[in-house]
């Protein structure tokens, strides 16, 4: 099975297409462990858990790469559990690692994402154009793993360069279009990171991506903690009529911090909630 049938079944069969990003802070985890990796892994493991006996995996998971790796060797410790036990709870991994270099060491960080991590998907930067693309889109073709390619971000600095206009088009619609381009042999596993707190550019993408031969997943960050909402985003999705089943939107700190808001000390009940509050909102029925 490929990525892009991963993400159809996967929504269809848990009815959920939010996914979870994994972003620990370690000041925040209220888990009382010896070390570092102990404390990282015994939090997402119980909030996955819950959720698990709650009915309400999320539709895949996000762990952000430079989160982990902030805490040295004991952050990709836990980085590496973590991916493992999605893989064993058959939960779809996406690997937030915004790779992208020239030709050969794109290959490498290729390597790392899929062979080492075991990501289904993983993220990409495309600023350096297709030939530091073109090692994941391989894997994508040969392999069925899923690549991302940072299209239009949420961050607030996004539109200092994505929203810049060369010749008559935003920047970020030249990148849809390369991503049309790029993903023609790809089967579907080539997509978008569009965020959340740019709906009008998400609505002008999803026109851009309707018109092409392979659907596009998208992958919608900056829900929550940096403002979107799940409801401005489905509902853009259902007005350009876009299949859902292909678009996993991402909540962070939301989730894994929910505890914070409830101002509560069961963590992992929290989160849960906090998923299923989202499913409530996105009303992503298949």
């Amino acid at each position: 099975m490929n990525y892009f049938e991963m993400l159809k079944n996967s929504a269809r069969e848990g009815n959920s297409i939010v996914c979870m990003g994994a972003d620990p802070v370690i000041e925040k985890i209220p888990v009382e462990k010896a070390s570092i990796e102990e404390k990282i892994f015994s939090f997402y493991s119980e909030i996955i858990r819950v959720c698990k006996e709650e009915n309400c995996l999320p539709g895949a998971v996000k762990p952000n790469y430079a989160f982990f790796a902030q805490y040295g060797f004991d952050g990709l410790k836990a980085l590496k559990r973590f991916c493992e036990l999605a893989k064993e709870e058959n939960m779809i991994l996406i690997l937030d690692a915004k790779r992208g270099d020239i030709g050969k060491t794109s290959e490498a960080y290729a390597r790392e994402c899929f062979a080492f991590w075991k990501a289904d998907a993983t993220t990409v930067n495309p600023f350096m154009g297709s030939d530091s693309v073109r090692p994941f889109i391989k894997w994508a073709e040969e392999n069925g793993n899923g690549c991302y390619v940072l299209n239009r971000t949420s961050n607030e600095g996004a539109k200092e360069f994505q929203n810049q206009r060369i010749g008559e088009k935003e920047l970020f619609k030249l990148v849809s279009e390369k991503i049309i381009e790029w993903g023609k042999q790809a089967k579907g596993n080539l997509g978008s990171v569009v965020g959340a707190t740019s709906t009008k550019e998400l609505e002008e993408i999803t026109k851009i991506f309707s018109k092409a031969e392979n659907q596009v997943p998208l992958l919608i960050p900056g829900v929550g903690a940096q403002g979107g909402t799940a409801e401005e985003v489905t509902e853009t999705l259902r007005r350009v009529g876009y299949d859902l089943s292909i678009v996993r939107i991402n909540a962070s700190s939301s989730i894994n911090y929910a505890f914070e808001k409830e101002q509560s000390t069961d963590f992992a009940g929290a989160a849960a909630r906090e998923i299923k509050g989202l499913n409530k909102e996105m009303r992503a029925i298949f």
